[in-house]
Protein backbone atom coordinates (compact mmCIF):
# COMPACT_ATOMS: atom_id res chain seq x y z
CA UNK A 1 0.00 0.00 0.00
CA UNK A 2 1.34 3.74 -0.76
CA UNK A 3 0.15 6.89 0.17
CA UNK A 4 -0.41 7.82 -3.73
CA UNK A 5 -2.85 4.89 -4.12
CA UNK A 6 -4.54 5.26 -0.76
CA UNK A 7 -4.54 8.69 0.00
CA UNK A 8 -4.14 9.10 4.13
CA UNK A 9 -6.03 10.71 6.31
CA UNK A 10 -4.72 14.31 7.57
CA UNK A 11 -2.56 13.35 9.63
CA UNK A 12 -3.38 16.64 11.92
CA UNK A 13 -7.35 16.05 12.01
CA UNK A 14 -6.09 13.00 13.78
CA UNK A 15 -4.02 14.79 16.24
CA UNK A 16 -6.25 17.24 17.24
CA UNK A 17 -9.62 16.52 15.69
CA UNK A 18 -11.03 16.06 12.23
CA UNK A 19 -11.98 19.11 9.88
CA UNK A 20 -14.11 19.32 7.15
CA UNK A 21 -12.98 16.15 5.98
CA UNK A 22 -11.08 13.54 7.89
CA UNK A 23 -10.58 11.35 5.05
CA UNK A 24 -10.50 10.58 1.33
CA UNK A 25 -13.52 9.09 -0.09
CA UNK A 26 -11.49 6.16 -1.10
CA UNK A 27 -10.04 5.58 2.58
CA UNK A 28 -13.65 6.45 3.57
CA UNK A 29 -15.03 3.35 1.75
CA UNK A 30 -12.43 1.26 3.22
CA UNK A 31 -13.44 2.48 7.20
CA UNK A 32 -17.39 1.99 6.30
CA UNK A 33 -16.49 -1.36 5.14
CA UNK A 34 -14.42 -2.78 8.36
CA UNK A 35 -17.11 -1.02 10.53
CA UNK A 36 -19.87 -2.77 8.81
CA UNK A 37 -18.33 -6.20 8.53
CA UNK A 38 -17.27 -5.96 12.29
CA UNK A 39 -20.84 -5.24 13.49
CA UNK A 40 -22.34 -7.58 11.24
CA UNK A 41 -20.05 -10.35 12.93
CA UNK A 42 -21.28 -9.65 16.04
CA UNK A 43 -24.91 -9.14 15.27
CA UNK A 44 -25.12 -12.36 12.97
CA UNK A 45 -23.80 -14.17 16.35
CA UNK A 46 -26.46 -12.78 18.53
CA UNK A 47 -28.55 -14.64 15.72
CA UNK A 48 -26.97 -17.74 15.24
CA UNK A 49 -27.00 -18.75 18.73
CA UNK A 50 -30.85 -18.65 19.11
CA UNK A 51 -30.92 -21.34 15.95
CA UNK A 52 -27.96 -23.57 17.62
CA UNK A 53 -29.49 -23.54 21.62
CA UNK A 54 -31.87 -26.88 20.58
CA UNK A 55 -28.60 -28.11 19.81
CA UNK A 56 -26.28 -27.33 22.18
CA UNK A 57 -28.65 -28.54 25.04
CA UNK A 58 -29.16 -31.50 23.40
CA UNK A 59 -25.21 -32.15 22.95
CA UNK A 60 -23.99 -30.98 26.32
CA UNK A 61 -26.92 -32.30 28.41
CA UNK A 62 -27.82 -28.64 29.35
CA UNK A 63 -30.50 -27.81 31.82
CA UNK A 64 -33.38 -24.65 30.73
CA UNK A 65 -31.19 -22.26 32.89
CA UNK A 66 -27.73 -23.05 31.31
CA UNK A 67 -29.47 -22.48 27.82
CA UNK A 68 -30.78 -19.36 28.79
CA UNK A 69 -27.13 -18.14 30.63
CA UNK A 70 -25.51 -19.43 27.07
CA UNK A 71 -27.31 -16.29 26.03
CA UNK A 72 -27.36 -13.57 28.70
CA UNK A 73 -23.61 -14.14 29.69
CA UNK A 74 -23.06 -12.25 26.55
CA UNK A 75 -25.39 -9.90 26.57
CA UNK A 76 -24.27 -9.06 30.05
CA UNK A 77 -21.29 -8.28 29.53
CA UNK A 78 -21.90 -6.74 26.00
CA UNK A 79 -24.13 -4.17 28.11
CA UNK A 80 -21.93 -3.47 31.23
CA UNK A 81 -19.02 -2.99 29.29
CA UNK A 82 -19.68 -0.88 26.11
CA UNK A 83 -19.25 2.51 27.84
CA UNK A 84 -16.11 1.46 28.48
CA UNK A 85 -14.61 0.33 24.90
CA UNK A 86 -15.95 3.48 23.71
CA UNK A 87 -14.08 5.35 26.45
CA UNK A 88 -10.51 3.14 26.13
CA UNK A 89 -11.50 3.90 21.91
CA UNK A 90 -11.42 7.67 22.47
CA UNK A 91 -7.74 7.32 24.90
CA UNK A 92 -5.98 5.19 23.35
CA UNK A 93 -6.87 4.97 19.84
CA UNK A 94 -10.12 3.87 18.43
CA UNK A 95 -8.38 1.35 15.79
CA UNK A 96 -6.24 -0.15 18.50
CA UNK A 97 -8.94 -0.86 20.82
CA UNK A 98 -11.47 -1.67 18.33
CA UNK A 99 -8.44 -4.23 16.82
CA UNK A 100 -8.21 -5.70 20.16
CA UNK A 101 -11.85 -6.28 20.68
CA UNK A 102 -12.29 -8.29 17.06
CA UNK A 103 -9.30 -10.25 18.46
CA UNK A 104 -10.82 -10.85 21.48
CA UNK A 105 -14.35 -11.62 19.89
CA UNK A 106 -12.54 -14.10 17.46
CA UNK A 107 -10.62 -16.28 19.87
CA UNK A 108 -13.35 -16.19 22.18
CA UNK A 109 -15.75 -17.65 19.45
CA UNK A 110 -12.93 -20.86 18.96
CA UNK A 111 -13.18 -21.28 22.75
CA UNK A 112 -17.06 -21.47 22.07
CA UNK A 113 -16.70 -24.01 19.10
CA UNK A 114 -14.24 -26.24 21.23
CA UNK A 115 -16.25 -25.91 24.19
CA UNK A 116 -17.00 -29.55 25.98
CA UNK A 117 -19.24 -28.65 28.80
CA UNK A 118 -21.79 -26.24 29.19
CA UNK A 119 -20.01 -23.99 31.64
CA UNK A 120 -17.25 -23.54 29.67
CA UNK A 121 -19.20 -22.16 26.52
CA UNK A 122 -20.97 -19.42 29.08
CA UNK A 123 -17.26 -18.83 30.11
CA UNK A 124 -16.76 -18.54 26.53
CA UNK A 125 -19.59 -16.64 25.74
CA UNK A 126 -18.76 -13.95 28.60
CA UNK A 127 -15.48 -13.49 26.61
CA UNK A 128 -17.39 -12.66 23.40
CA UNK A 129 -19.48 -9.96 25.13
CA UNK A 130 -16.28 -8.52 26.19
CA UNK A 131 -14.80 -8.37 22.47
CA UNK A 132 -18.00 -7.12 21.48
CA UNK A 133 -18.02 -4.38 23.68
CA UNK A 134 -15.11 -3.43 22.44
CA UNK A 135 -15.89 -3.98 18.56
CA UNK A 136 -19.11 -2.30 18.40
CA UNK A 137 -18.64 0.84 19.91
CA UNK A 138 -15.14 1.19 17.88
CA UNK A 139 -17.22 0.65 14.46
CA UNK A 140 -18.99 3.75 14.89
CA UNK A 141 -17.10 6.07 16.34
CA UNK A 142 -14.38 4.74 13.47
CA UNK A 143 -17.35 6.43 10.90
CA UNK A 144 -17.81 9.47 12.93
CA UNK A 145 -13.70 10.03 12.75
CA UNK A 146 -13.51 9.68 9.23
CA UNK A 147 -16.69 11.45 7.62
CA UNK A 148 -17.21 15.05 7.83
CA UNK A 149 -20.15 15.90 10.03
CA UNK A 150 -22.44 16.10 6.64
CA UNK A 151 -21.49 13.26 5.40
CA UNK A 152 -21.91 11.09 8.84
CA UNK A 153 -25.71 10.70 8.65
CA UNK A 154 -25.75 9.12 5.27
CA UNK A 155 -22.66 6.95 6.03
CA UNK A 156 -23.94 5.75 9.27
CA UNK A 157 -27.38 5.02 7.47
CA UNK A 158 -25.67 3.02 5.22
CA UNK A 159 -23.50 1.02 8.18
CA UNK A 160 -27.12 0.63 9.93
CA UNK A 161 -28.65 -0.81 6.95
CA UNK A 162 -25.59 -3.14 5.72
CA UNK A 163 -25.22 -4.03 9.64
CA UNK A 164 -28.85 -4.92 10.30
CA UNK A 165 -29.30 -7.26 7.27
CA UNK A 166 -26.48 -9.45 8.25
CA UNK A 167 -28.44 -10.01 11.46
CA UNK A 168 -31.17 -11.33 9.25
CA UNK A 169 -27.99 -13.69 7.43
CA UNK A 170 -27.51 -15.25 10.67
CA UNK A 171 -30.60 -17.99 11.37
CA UNK A 172 -30.31 -18.81 7.43
CA UNK A 173 -26.60 -19.61 8.28
CA UNK A 174 -26.56 -21.16 11.19
CA UNK A 175 -29.33 -23.18 10.34
CA UNK A 176 -27.88 -24.82 7.51
CA UNK A 177 -24.17 -25.71 9.55
CA UNK A 178 -25.94 -26.95 12.20
CA UNK A 179 -28.17 -29.19 10.34
CA UNK A 180 -25.16 -30.49 8.07
CA UNK A 181 -22.31 -30.27 10.32
CA UNK A 182 -22.46 -29.15 13.91
CA UNK A 183 -23.29 -26.36 16.42
CA UNK A 184 -19.77 -25.71 16.73
CA UNK A 185 -19.56 -24.57 13.30
CA UNK A 186 -21.83 -21.80 13.92
CA UNK A 187 -18.92 -20.13 16.20
CA UNK A 188 -16.22 -21.30 14.17
CA UNK A 189 -17.30 -19.24 11.25
CA UNK A 190 -16.72 -16.19 12.79
CA UNK A 191 -12.99 -17.05 13.55
CA UNK A 192 -11.80 -16.29 9.24
CA UNK A 193 -14.56 -13.25 9.96
CA UNK A 194 -12.64 -11.72 12.45
CA UNK A 195 -8.55 -12.46 10.59
CA UNK A 196 -10.46 -10.39 7.50
CA UNK A 197 -11.67 -7.65 9.68
CA UNK A 198 -8.43 -7.43 11.17
CA UNK A 199 -6.66 -7.55 8.13
CA UNK A 200 -8.47 -4.77 6.64
CA UNK A 201 -8.43 -2.45 9.69
CA UNK A 202 -4.82 -2.85 9.77
CA UNK A 203 -3.66 -2.31 6.30
CA UNK A 204 -7.02 0.54 5.54
CA UNK A 205 -8.28 2.17 8.52
CA UNK A 206 -6.35 5.58 10.09
CA UNK A 207 -5.86 5.35 13.94
CA UNK A 208 -7.35 8.28 15.42
CA UNK A 209 -8.44 9.27 19.15
CA UNK A 210 -9.84 12.23 21.64
CA UNK A 211 -6.79 15.03 21.88
CA UNK A 212 -8.29 16.07 24.82
CA UNK A 213 -8.15 12.66 26.41
CA UNK A 214 -4.49 12.81 28.25
CA UNK A 215 -3.67 10.98 31.62
CA UNK A 216 -5.19 8.04 33.10
CA UNK A 217 -8.46 7.01 32.23
CA UNK A 218 -11.45 6.74 35.09
CA UNK A 219 -10.88 3.54 36.34
CA UNK A 220 -12.80 3.64 39.20
CA UNK A 221 -15.83 5.53 37.01
CA UNK A 222 -15.61 2.38 34.53
CA UNK A 223 -15.48 -0.02 37.89
CA UNK A 224 -19.00 1.91 39.36
CA UNK A 225 -20.46 1.53 35.90
CA UNK A 226 -19.84 -2.11 35.06
CA UNK A 227 -20.38 -2.92 38.36
CA UNK A 228 -23.78 -1.01 38.38
CA UNK A 229 -25.10 -2.26 35.17
CA UNK A 230 -23.66 -5.68 35.72
CA UNK A 231 -25.96 -5.82 38.85
CA UNK A 232 -28.89 -4.66 37.61
CA UNK A 233 -28.72 -6.83 34.58
CA UNK A 234 -28.32 -9.81 36.74
CA UNK A 235 -31.08 -8.73 38.53
CA UNK A 236 -33.46 -8.87 36.13
CA UNK A 237 -32.19 -11.69 34.29
CA UNK A 238 -32.09 -14.13 37.59
CA UNK A 239 -34.86 -12.81 39.12
CA UNK A 240 -38.16 -15.00 37.38
CA UNK A 241 -35.51 -17.95 38.07
CA UNK A 242 -34.30 -17.57 41.48
CA UNK A 243 -37.96 -15.66 42.80
CA UNK A 244 -37.80 -11.76 43.17
CA UNK A 245 -37.08 -12.40 47.13
CA UNK A 246 -34.13 -14.30 46.38
CA UNK A 247 -31.31 -13.04 48.68
CA UNK A 248 -28.37 -13.27 45.34
CA UNK A 249 -31.36 -11.51 43.33
CA UNK A 250 -31.61 -8.63 45.93
CA UNK A 251 -28.23 -8.34 46.56
CA UNK A 252 -27.05 -8.40 43.28
CA UNK A 253 -30.43 -5.32 42.77
CA UNK A 254 -28.83 -2.84 45.86
CA UNK A 255 -25.50 -3.51 44.69
CA UNK A 256 -26.42 -2.00 40.93
CA UNK A 257 -28.40 0.71 41.79
CA UNK A 258 -25.67 2.01 44.50
CA UNK A 259 -22.60 1.50 41.85
CA UNK A 260 -24.64 3.56 39.69
CA UNK A 261 -25.73 5.96 42.02
CA UNK A 262 -22.11 6.00 43.25
CA UNK A 263 -20.71 6.23 39.68
CA UNK A 264 -22.50 9.27 39.28
CA UNK A 265 -21.32 11.22 42.02
CA UNK A 266 -17.65 10.01 40.91
CA UNK A 267 -18.30 11.43 37.65
CA UNK A 268 -19.20 15.01 38.62
CA UNK A 269 -15.72 15.27 41.22
CA UNK A 270 -13.62 13.51 38.72
CA UNK A 271 -10.98 15.76 36.42
CA UNK A 272 -11.33 13.60 33.58
CA UNK A 273 -14.63 11.48 33.52
CA UNK A 274 -15.15 8.24 31.55
CA UNK A 275 -18.71 10.01 31.07
CA UNK A 276 -18.86 13.58 31.00
CA UNK A 277 -22.39 14.27 32.33
CA UNK A 278 -22.48 17.61 31.16
CA UNK A 279 -23.22 16.04 27.46
CA UNK A 280 -26.69 15.29 29.29
CA UNK A 281 -27.11 18.93 29.77
CA UNK A 282 -27.66 18.99 26.12
CA UNK A 283 -31.12 18.54 25.17
CA UNK A 284 -30.70 16.75 21.67
CA UNK A 285 -27.54 14.20 23.81
CA UNK A 286 -30.20 13.94 26.31
CA UNK A 287 -33.62 13.18 24.26
CA UNK A 288 -31.53 11.08 21.63
CA UNK A 289 -30.84 8.34 24.60
CA UNK A 290 -34.06 8.49 26.17
CA UNK A 291 -35.79 7.73 22.84
CA UNK A 292 -33.03 5.02 22.46
CA UNK A 293 -33.79 3.61 25.87
CA UNK A 294 -37.74 3.51 25.19
CA UNK A 295 -37.73 2.71 21.69
CA UNK A 296 -35.78 -0.24 21.86
CA UNK A 297 -36.89 -1.56 25.28
CA UNK A 298 -40.02 -1.70 22.56
CA UNK A 299 -38.16 -3.60 19.61
CA UNK A 300 -36.09 -5.72 21.92
CA UNK A 301 -39.02 -6.63 24.50
CA UNK A 302 -41.60 -7.05 22.09
CA UNK A 303 -40.13 -8.75 18.94
CA UNK A 304 -38.84 -11.23 21.79
CA UNK A 305 -42.41 -12.47 21.80
CA UNK A 306 -43.33 -12.52 17.73
CA UNK A 307 -41.18 -16.15 17.09
CA UNK A 308 -43.04 -17.48 19.94
CA UNK A 309 -46.80 -16.81 18.68
CA UNK A 310 -45.62 -17.67 15.43
CA UNK A 311 -44.00 -21.34 16.32
CA UNK A 312 -45.88 -22.06 19.74
CA UNK A 313 -49.71 -20.58 18.75
CA UNK A 314 -49.77 -20.31 15.18
CA UNK A 315 -47.61 -23.38 14.21
CA UNK A 316 -44.97 -22.36 12.01
CA UNK A 317 -41.83 -24.43 11.87
CA UNK A 318 -38.73 -22.72 13.42
CA UNK A 319 -37.17 -21.92 10.11
CA UNK A 320 -40.15 -19.91 9.22
CA UNK A 321 -40.40 -18.25 11.72
CA UNK A 322 -36.89 -17.44 11.64
CA UNK A 323 -37.89 -16.48 8.25
CA UNK A 324 -40.53 -13.84 9.37
CA UNK A 325 -38.68 -10.64 10.02
CA UNK A 326 -36.89 -10.39 7.22
CA UNK A 327 -39.01 -8.16 5.82
CA UNK A 328 -38.62 -5.73 9.15
CA UNK A 329 -34.66 -6.38 7.60
CA UNK A 330 -35.23 -5.43 4.08
CA UNK A 331 -36.86 -2.27 4.72
CA UNK A 332 -34.56 -1.34 7.12
CA UNK A 333 -31.95 -1.97 4.24
CA UNK A 334 -33.49 -0.16 1.40
CA UNK A 335 -34.39 2.69 4.17
CA UNK A 336 -31.92 3.63 6.67
CA UNK A 337 -29.26 5.51 3.54
CA UNK A 338 -32.25 7.79 2.88
CA UNK A 339 -33.16 8.29 6.23
CA UNK A 340 -29.56 8.91 7.14
CA UNK A 341 -29.57 11.78 4.25
CA UNK A 342 -32.48 12.84 5.40
CA UNK A 343 -31.59 13.51 8.37
CA UNK A 344 -28.16 15.46 6.84
CA UNK A 345 -30.88 17.31 4.96
CA UNK A 346 -33.71 18.28 7.72
CA UNK A 347 -32.34 17.87 10.96
CA UNK A 348 -32.96 14.66 13.34
CA UNK A 349 -35.82 15.91 14.70
CA UNK A 350 -38.61 15.48 12.32
CA UNK A 351 -37.61 11.96 11.24
CA UNK A 352 -37.29 11.17 14.97
CA UNK A 353 -40.81 12.58 15.60
CA UNK A 354 -42.35 10.62 12.92
CA UNK A 355 -40.91 7.19 12.64
CA UNK A 356 -41.41 6.18 16.26
CA UNK A 357 -44.84 7.09 15.89
CA UNK A 358 -44.95 4.99 12.91
CA UNK A 359 -43.22 2.09 14.53
CA UNK A 360 -45.98 2.20 17.40
CA UNK A 361 -48.61 1.58 14.76
CA UNK A 362 -46.28 -1.05 13.94
CA UNK A 363 -46.59 -2.51 17.09
CA UNK A 364 -50.28 -1.99 17.49
CA UNK A 365 -50.96 -3.78 14.29
CA UNK A 366 -49.05 -6.76 15.72
CA UNK A 367 -51.37 -6.92 18.35
CA UNK A 368 -54.46 -7.39 16.34
CA UNK A 369 -54.03 -11.14 14.96
CA UNK A 370 -56.19 -14.05 16.60
CA UNK A 371 -55.29 -17.70 16.91
CA UNK A 372 -56.94 -18.26 13.83
CA UNK A 373 -54.88 -15.47 11.57
CA UNK A 374 -52.26 -16.18 9.54
CA UNK A 375 -48.45 -14.91 9.02
CA UNK A 376 -49.32 -13.19 5.51
CA UNK A 377 -53.09 -10.99 7.00
CA UNK A 378 -52.29 -11.33 10.31
CA UNK A 379 -48.61 -10.73 10.93
CA UNK A 380 -46.55 -9.37 7.80
CA UNK A 381 -48.68 -6.15 7.51
CA UNK A 382 -47.07 -4.96 11.28
CA UNK A 383 -43.79 -5.97 10.59
CA UNK A 384 -43.52 -3.92 7.19
CA UNK A 385 -45.74 -0.62 9.24
CA UNK A 386 -42.72 -1.77 12.14
CA UNK A 387 -40.13 -1.69 9.95
CA UNK A 388 -40.80 1.67 7.99
CA UNK A 389 -41.01 3.05 11.43
CA UNK A 390 -37.33 1.92 12.52
CA UNK A 391 -35.93 2.75 9.34
CA UNK A 392 -37.18 6.54 9.46
CA UNK A 393 -35.70 6.33 13.02
CA UNK A 394 -32.32 4.74 13.78
CA UNK A 395 -30.12 6.61 11.25
CA UNK A 396 -31.24 10.04 12.26
CA UNK A 397 -30.99 8.81 15.90
CA UNK A 398 -27.44 7.37 15.81
CA UNK A 399 -25.86 10.63 13.74
CA UNK A 400 -28.50 13.30 16.40
CA UNK A 401 -26.48 11.36 18.89
CA UNK A 402 -22.80 11.36 17.48
CA UNK A 403 -23.16 15.20 16.26
CA UNK A 404 -24.75 16.32 19.55
CA UNK A 405 -21.14 14.47 21.18
CA UNK A 406 -18.60 15.86 18.47
CA UNK A 407 -16.38 13.66 16.81
CA UNK A 408 -13.56 14.10 20.00
CA UNK A 409 -16.10 12.11 22.10
CA UNK A 410 -17.17 9.92 19.47
CA UNK A 411 -15.96 6.87 21.31
CA UNK A 412 -17.79 7.69 24.66
CA UNK A 413 -20.75 9.03 23.13
CA UNK A 414 -21.42 5.64 21.07
CA UNK A 415 -20.08 3.74 23.75
CA UNK A 416 -23.61 5.29 25.70
CA UNK A 417 -26.02 4.89 23.07
CA UNK A 418 -24.61 1.46 22.40
CA UNK A 419 -24.93 0.69 26.35
CA UNK A 420 -28.26 2.19 26.37
CA UNK A 421 -30.08 0.65 23.61
CA UNK A 422 -28.63 -3.23 24.61
CA UNK A 423 -29.53 -2.69 28.35
CA UNK A 424 -33.15 -1.30 26.83
CA UNK A 425 -33.25 -4.89 25.39
CA UNK A 426 -32.06 -6.93 28.48
CA UNK A 427 -34.13 -4.95 30.47
CA UNK A 428 -37.36 -4.86 28.35
CA UNK A 429 -37.14 -9.01 27.95
CA UNK A 430 -37.45 -9.34 31.67
CA UNK A 431 -39.75 -6.33 32.45
CA UNK A 432 -42.34 -7.19 29.35
CA UNK A 433 -41.79 -11.39 30.35
CA UNK A 434 -43.01 -10.36 33.98
CA UNK A 435 -45.98 -8.55 32.25
CA UNK A 436 -46.33 -11.49 30.03
CA UNK A 437 -46.57 -14.04 32.67
CA UNK A 438 -49.21 -11.87 35.05
CA UNK A 439 -51.39 -11.25 31.93
CA UNK A 440 -51.43 -15.01 30.98
CA UNK A 441 -51.72 -16.79 34.21
CA UNK A 442 -54.66 -14.24 34.70
CA UNK A 443 -56.35 -15.06 31.42
CA UNK A 444 -55.80 -18.77 31.87
CA UNK A 445 -57.92 -20.27 34.52
CA UNK A 446 -61.01 -17.93 32.97
CA UNK A 447 -60.31 -19.60 29.69
CA UNK A 448 -60.06 -23.01 31.20
CA UNK A 449 -63.43 -22.68 32.46
CA UNK A 450 -65.04 -21.51 29.62
CA UNK A 451 -63.86 -24.31 27.17
CA UNK A 452 -65.09 -26.71 29.48
CA UNK A 453 -62.02 -28.47 30.68
CA UNK A 454 -61.82 -30.81 33.46
CA UNK A 455 -60.93 -29.79 36.77
CA UNK A 456 -57.97 -32.54 36.62
CA UNK A 457 -56.66 -31.34 33.56
CA UNK A 458 -56.92 -27.92 34.35
CA UNK A 459 -54.85 -28.31 37.52
CA UNK A 460 -51.99 -29.96 35.66
CA UNK A 461 -52.37 -27.14 33.21
CA UNK A 462 -51.83 -24.37 36.02
CA UNK A 463 -48.83 -26.08 37.54
CA UNK A 464 -47.05 -25.04 34.35
CA UNK A 465 -48.26 -22.04 33.58
CA UNK A 466 -44.76 -20.59 33.71
CA UNK A 467 -43.79 -21.96 30.41
CA UNK A 468 -46.51 -20.11 28.57
CA UNK A 469 -47.75 -21.73 25.63
CA UNK A 470 -45.25 -24.44 25.60
CA UNK A 471 -47.36 -26.38 28.33
CA UNK A 472 -47.32 -29.81 28.35
CA UNK A 473 -50.79 -31.89 28.19
CA UNK A 474 -51.17 -35.22 29.59
CA UNK A 475 -50.71 -37.75 26.72
CA UNK A 476 -53.74 -39.91 27.91
CA UNK A 477 -57.35 -37.36 27.53
CA UNK A 478 -59.23 -37.68 25.02
CA UNK A 479 -58.76 -35.40 21.69
CA UNK A 480 -62.11 -33.06 22.78
CA UNK A 481 -60.21 -31.93 25.90
CA UNK A 482 -56.96 -31.66 24.35
CA UNK A 483 -58.63 -29.29 22.09
CA UNK A 484 -59.89 -27.84 24.71
CA UNK A 485 -57.00 -27.27 26.39
CA UNK A 486 -54.99 -26.18 23.94
CA UNK A 487 -57.64 -23.39 22.87
CA UNK A 488 -57.53 -22.19 26.11
CA UNK A 489 -53.21 -21.76 26.27
CA UNK A 490 -53.37 -20.25 23.29
CA UNK A 491 -56.11 -17.91 23.86
CA UNK A 492 -54.47 -16.76 27.30
CA UNK A 493 -50.66 -16.46 25.33
CA UNK A 494 -52.15 -14.19 23.07
CA UNK A 495 -53.72 -12.28 25.82
CA UNK A 496 -50.67 -11.52 27.26
CA UNK A 497 -49.08 -10.99 23.78
CA UNK A 498 -51.71 -7.79 22.87
CA UNK A 499 -50.62 -6.76 26.23
CA UNK A 500 -46.83 -6.78 25.42
CA UNK A 501 -47.45 -5.24 22.16
CA UNK A 502 -50.10 -2.44 23.00
CA UNK A 503 -47.10 -1.26 25.77
CA UNK A 504 -44.39 -1.35 23.40
CA UNK A 505 -46.28 0.96 21.00
CA UNK A 506 -46.77 2.98 23.90
CA UNK A 507 -43.12 3.35 24.33
CA UNK A 508 -42.88 4.42 21.03
CA UNK A 509 -44.73 7.13 20.90
CA UNK A 510 -43.52 8.42 23.97
CA UNK A 511 -40.20 8.57 23.00
CA UNK A 512 -41.50 10.35 19.12
CA UNK A 513 -42.54 13.04 22.25
CA UNK A 514 -39.54 12.95 23.80
CA UNK A 515 -37.54 13.63 20.68
CA UNK A 516 -40.14 16.84 19.76
CA UNK A 517 -39.89 18.32 23.14
CA UNK A 518 -36.45 18.23 23.29
CA UNK A 519 -35.06 18.50 19.90
CA UNK A 520 -36.27 22.04 19.50
CA UNK A 521 -32.82 23.51 18.74
CA UNK A 522 -31.63 21.17 15.99
CA UNK A 523 -33.97 22.04 12.94
CA UNK A 524 -32.06 22.86 10.03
Amino acid sequence: MTAALHPPCDQAAIRHGPPASPCSPARQRWVLATAILASGMAFIDGTVVNVALPAIQNELHATLHQVQWVVESYALLLAALLLLGGALGDRYGRRRIFLMGVAIFGVASVLCALSSGVNALIAARALQGVGAALLVPGSLALISAAFPEHERGRAIGTWAGFSGITAAVGPVIGGWLIDHYSWTWAFMVNAPLAALVAAMAMLRVPESRDPQATGRLDWPGAALVTVGLGGIVFAFIEGPARQWDSPAVIAALVIGVVAIVAFAWVEQRTPRPMLPLQFFRDPVFAGANVLTLLVYAALGGGLFFVPLALIQVHGLSVAAAGAALLPFILIMFVLSRWAGGLADRVGPRTPLAIGPVIAGAGFAALALPSIEANYWTGFLPGIVVLGVGMSVTVAPLTTAVMNAAGADAAGVASGINNAVSRAAGVLAIAALGALMAWAFGAALRGLLDHHGVPAAVASLVLEQQSRLAAIELPRDIDAATRAAAQSAIHEAFISGYRWVMGVSAALCVLGAAVAAVLMRKVER
